[in-house]
């Protein structure tokens, strides 16, 4: 369902990664990829590589190739891993999705009010947007 979904409203053609998978190293990449600037560069191509190209983003050596096509210092980058401040950084996300109530992914949060679990349609989200900036008098 989702691989057809993907196909036929958004024109994607998916590969999903291996599943059982641990993304807290991924997670943990992401937050050093945003220190330096990078983040959005580097999540898309974290998401890319695990939903398109079906590779596994709990490898190390994955992730190193990723976070170079983005240009990220990484000189330092597998010792970033083992950062206590970036792994806090990312329990404390966790947490905070868990006060949401948030348990699918992809999980969007719009105004801290509205909340879209799970792969949704495009009109879905259109609507939810559409309500918010009404309230919002946009």
């Amino acid at each position: 369902m989702l691989l057809k979904r993907a196909r036929e409203q958004y024109g994607l053609e998916l590969q999903i990664g291996p599943t059982n998978i641990d993304s807290l190293t991924a997670l943990i990449a992401d937050k050093y990829a945003e220190q330096q600037g990078k983040g959005a560069q580097f999540h898309r191509a974290v998401m890319k590589a695990y939903w398109q190209e079906a590779r596994s983003i709990d490898d190390l050596a994955v992730l190193q190739e990723i976070a170079q096509t983005v240009d990220l210092d990484t000189t330092h980058f597998a010792e970033s891993l083992q950062n206590a401040r970036y792994a806090q950084e990312v329990k404390d996300d966790i947490q905070q999705a868990l006060q949401y109530g948030l348990d699918a992914v992809p999980a969007l949060v719009f105004e801290d009010k509205y909340v879209v679990m799970g792969a949704q349609p495009y009109d879905v989200l259109k609507r939810v947007v559409e309500r918010v900036q009404s309230e919002m008098g946009a």
